[in-house]
C-alpha cells in the first residue's frame, strides 16, 4: 500500500510543531515582559494547534494501520513497510518530528521554569507585605478582648 497520504500527514504535523514551537518561543518573552492579556491570548492559540495536532495523530494512527497493516503501528513499522523514496520521505519526517519534540520540550521546560520563578516572586512579595505572626499557636478571641486581630490591608496569600 503506497505511504503517500500517510506521508501528507506527517508533513501537516510537522508544520503545526513547528507552529506550535514559534509559539513557545514567543510566549518566553510574553512571560518575561509579565504581559498577562498576551499570555491568555497565546494560550488560546497553543489550543488550537494542539487540537489540529491531535486531530491528524488521529489519521496518522488510521493512516499507519493501512500501510502496515498492524494496529498501533509506528512511524519506523512505516519506514520498514515503505520502499523507495517514500522510505526516505519518511525518515526524514520522523527524524523532523523527534527534533521538533525535543525543542518543544525544552522550552516547554523553560517556560515553567520561568513560571515558578515569578510564582516564588509573588510569594515573597506576599508574604513581606502580609508576614506570619510571631506566635503560630491558636489564641481564643476572647482573649483578646473580643477585638478581631489586626490584619494588613491585604489578607490572602497565594
Amino acid at each position: 500500500m503506497s505511504a503517500g497520504k500517510l506521508i501528507d500527514t506527517l508533513d501537516k504535523m510537522n508544520r503545526l510543531h513547528g507552529m506550535l514551537l514559534a509559539l513557545c518561543e514567543k510566549k518566553t518573552d510574553i512571560i518575561k515582559r509579565n504581559d498577562m492579556d498576551g499570555l491568555d491570548q497565546l494560550l488560546k492559540d497553543e489550543q488550537k494547534y494542539t487540537a489540529a495536532i491531535q486531530t491528524l495523530e488521529a489519521e496518522r494512527v488510521r493512516e499507519a494501520e493501512k500501510v502496515t497493516g498492524k494496529a498501533e503501528a509506528t512511524i519506523a513499522d512505516c519506514i520498514e513497510a515503505a520502499k523507495g523514496t517514500e522510505k526516505e520521505r519518511l525518515t526524514e519526517l520522523q527524524a523532523s518530528l523527534l527534533d521538533r519534540l525535543e525543542q518543544l520540550k525544552e522550552w516547554n521546560d523553560l517556560n515553567q521554569k520561568l513560571i515558578y520563578q515569578s510564582l516564588q516572586f509573588i510569594s515573597m512579595s506576599m508574604s513581606m507585605l502580609h508576614p506570619q505572626p510571631a506566635q503560630a499557636t491558636y489564641t481564643h478571641p476572647a482573649k483578646n478582648g473580643g477585638q478581631p486581630s489586626k490584619r494588613s490591608m491585604f489578607d490572602s496569600q497565594v
